[in-house]
């Protein structure tokens, strides 16, 4: 089994996600009691939230890229960036090591051409709805467009996951609010829902949704066992 390098802690209620989801497929597959191989860097997020605000993503790719190199000295096999929106550096992290990243926005495009979805609505922070390392991958790479929620919408998803879901507080209000808006994205057209915040799964589900829903963590890890039992 290779070595699964996690860039975690951003935030760290949803790279808990990760560990559990990464360990309970490993387990699916092989049985007994065997686990995944896990190599693990963990940030204060509070730093790299403060970068964030600050519009800092020079001294955040730093961090990123030191983050990466540190877990390829250790022996992972891979790495992989456990947020959607610090896959902004994504280029500049793989750019840093030789081994492999894996790209959130690649495992999602798989699942998206998979139930032949054309247009998703993106649930993400504001960073990932708005700026187009993620919208611009998807375009580019995988010939898929990504529609966002107007601007009310957007400030409403990106505050209850800074403010809510990165604190370790779900809230059933700010549930409903999630599903208005993916309704109302619907009634525009959407045809699908990406959880493009790592954090999302932890407030709804795709058994929410009388349309398909893509947990990019849950497609993140798979793609990760995927590749060390290859």
């Amino acid at each position: 089994m290779k070595t699964i390098g996690l860039i975690g802690g951003m935030s760290w209620e949803s790279t808990v996600i990760y560990y559990q989801l990464l360990n309970r497929l490993a387990r699916e597959a092989l049985g007994g009691l065997h686990s995944a191989q896990i190599l693990m860097w963990s940030f204060d997020f509070g730093e790299i939230e403060a970068l964030q605000a600050a519009g800092d993503w020079g001294r955040a790719t730093t961090r990123m890229t030191d983050a990466a190199r540190s877990i390829e000295k250790g022996g992972a096999d891979c790495v992989l960036i456990c947020t959607n929106t610090m896959h902004k550096m994504a280029e500049e992290v793989q750019a840093a090591v030789d081994i492999p990243l894996i790209h959130i926005a690649d495992t999602t495009a798989t699942a998206l051409k998979a139930a032949k979805v054309e247009h998703p609505l993106l649930l993400a922070t504001r960073y990932t709805m708005e700026q187009d390392f993620y919208k611009g991958r998807l375009a580019d790479k995988h010939g898929i467009t990504a529609q966002v929620p107007g601007d009310e919408d957007r400030t409403l998803v990106h505050d209850v996951i800074y403010d809510e879901l990165c604190r370790g507080i779900v809230s059933p209000a700010s549930k409903a609010d999630y599903l208005e808006v993916v309704e109302r994205a619907r009634q525009a057209g959407a045809d699908s829902v990406i959880f493009g915040c790592t954090e999302v799964g932890l407030l709804v589900s795709p058994e929410d949704f009388d349309i398909p829903a893509f947990d990019t963590t849950e497609l993140h890890a798979r793609a990760a066992i995927e590749f060390a039992l290859t």
